[in-house]
């Protein structure tokens, strides 16, 4: 990823909210995080008024990087969480929950932050109640906006999909994700990181943090 031809593409469309990730997030931990923070500094010095949301990886749980990425000031820290910890050696054996992925939870007080879970298993009472923790943790954690989607397999070497769920249900995970003080929830089976993440921004009314 080359930040100034970010900044640029940015800065052609007209962006008003730029959501910044990588496909390959684990090689250079260090590394993928200054070039995160290159981007967030090229895109403010081409748009200044764009608000910069950057979707991360858990950078395996070491704290350097993620410094490296909140000195840049993102307005938005973005993090996918994507399953209950039962769940967690199957769906993302590199990563370890909590310690990895609530480590960016920390510095609520610097940010605003998203996380994102998705719907992985068919024992619906069980899973529901599994879900309703990982949404305490983040909501103790201080974490502003939450999405919750609908799991679709990418593919036959991915985790098989074993219940598709009704609006309704998201809807009813929805309100109980509010009761642990998110400022915003998305839940729908079509809802993923970052949806609809301009509006969702404007809902927080979160500053940009100066310091």
């Amino acid at each position: 990823m080359n930040p100034r031809r970010v900044a640029e593409a940015v800065a052609t469309l007209g962006l008003k909210h730029a959501v910044v990730t990588s496909v390959n997030r684990d090689d250079d931990n260090v590394g993928g995080a200054k070039v995160f923070a290159e981007t967030i500094r090229q895109i403010r010095e081409l748009i200044p008024d764009c608000r910069i949301e950057v979707l991360i990886p858990d950078f395996q749980g070491l704290e350097e990087p993620l410094k490296i990425v909140l000195e840049a000031q993102p307005d938005v820290l973005n993090h996918n969480t994507e399953t209950v910890p039962r769940l967690y050696r199957a769906v993302r054996s590199g990563a370890r929950y909590p310690a990895h992925s609530l480590l960016a939870g920390e510095c609520q007080e610097i940010l605003s932050r998203h996380g994102n879970e998705e719907w992985r298993d068919g024992r619906t009472g069980r899973v529901h109640d599994e879900l309703i923790e990982v949404f305490r943790d983040l909501g103790g954690r201080g974490v502003d906006i939450l999405t919750v989607g609908q799991y679709l397999r990418p593919s036959r070497d991915h985790l098989p999909i074993t219940r598709f769920y009704t609006p309704e249900e998201f809807r009813e995970l929805r309100e109980e994700a509010l009761r642990f003080g998110f400022r915003h929830v998305e839940s729908g089976p079509m809802v993923r990181s970052s949806y609809h993440a301009h509006e969702q921004a404007e809902s927080t009314c979160a500053p940009r943090v100066v310091t």
